[in-house]
């Protein structure tokens, strides 16, 4: 099973879009394997944007990511479910993100893009690391309806 994470940024949490925003994953057959909401730490945020750092960019990352609570989740499926997720979510910036898409539906502006999604199997194992403990990830469950996702 392939492994992202998303983080429903502060500006989802905001508007009340967790719920929309998670149901379109789950009805795509996408299934969840961690789910909290919490208030990120600039340390937390500091490492998971550790990539960026350096670039004029970083620290508005940091400030906007800890400005109010998120959603984050731990997604899984088949493999491909990172790339799928990525389709899904659409280009960072929404004005130039596909009608369908979760920025291109509810996004405006690339600082408030509401979703971030990990972007390779590799990033999503790792991002999961930093977000969630083994212990709060449910590691093997079966919903009724996976007969009738995957063959």
């Amino acid at each position: 099973m392939e492994r992202a994470l998303i983080i429903l940024k502060p500006d989802a949490v905001q508007r009340g879009l967790v719920g929309p925003i998670l149901s379109r994953i789950e009805q795509r057959g996408l299934k969840l394997q961690g789910l909290k909401l919490m208030q990120v730490t600039e340390a937390l945020a500091r490492i998971h944007y550790g990539e960026h750092e350096g670039k004029p960019f970083f620290q508005g990352l940091v400030e906007y990511i800890t400005s109010a609570p998120v959603v984050v989740a731990v997604v899984v499926g088949k493999a491909g479910t990172v790339e799928m997720i990525r389709t899904m979510v659409g280009a960072t910036n929404p004005a130039k993100a596909a009608p369908g898409t979760i920025r291109g539906d509810f996004g405006v502006e690339i600082g408030r893009n509401l979703i971030h999604a990990s972007d390779s199997p590799e990033s999503g194992e790792r991002e999961t690391s930093i977000f969630f403990d083994d212990a709060e990830l449910i590691q093997q469950w079966d919903r009724a309806t996976d007969a009738w996702i995957y063959e």
